[in-house]
């Protein structure tokens, strides 16, 4: 069974950095990403990463977050600087097993973490 269990979520000011993390139990991933949710919206893509270690970011997060992950630790993580008000979201850490281009596409992903709490004040 594949678990994966956020952490690192909370609240910072616009203009801070905050670090996310996701650790994962189970078999090896092919992709991993993170997605996030906004109250009333869809979940939306943010990042992921691929077993080469490919990544793609959303136009919105670009410059300003980098995902990487430890595969000793079996460990996601997103780094997040110059946070602003638009992304405070519930961010949820993503994988699926099968390969192909790991694409910001929710549907996509089979396995997913309960969610991290961010929240960016002005």
């Amino acid at each position: 069974e594949v678990q994966l269990v956020e952490s690192g979520g909370g609240s910072v000011q616009a203009g801070g950095s905050l670090n996310i993390s996701c650790a994962a139990s189970g078999y090896s991933m092919y992709c991993m990403g993170w997605f996030r949710k906004h109250p009333g919206k869809e979940r939306e893509g943010v990042a992921t990463i691929g077993s080469d270690f490919a990544t793609r970011y959303a136009d919105s997060v670009k410059g300003r977050f980098t995902i990487s992950k430890d595969n000793a630790k079996n460990t996601l993580y997103l780094q997040m600087n110059n946070l602003k008000p638009e992304d405070s979201a519930t961010y949820y850490c993503a994988a699926r097993a099968w390969g192909g281009v790991c694409y910001l596409a929710a549907q996509q992903f089979n396995f997913w973490g309960q969610g991290t709490q961010v929240t960016v004040s002005t």
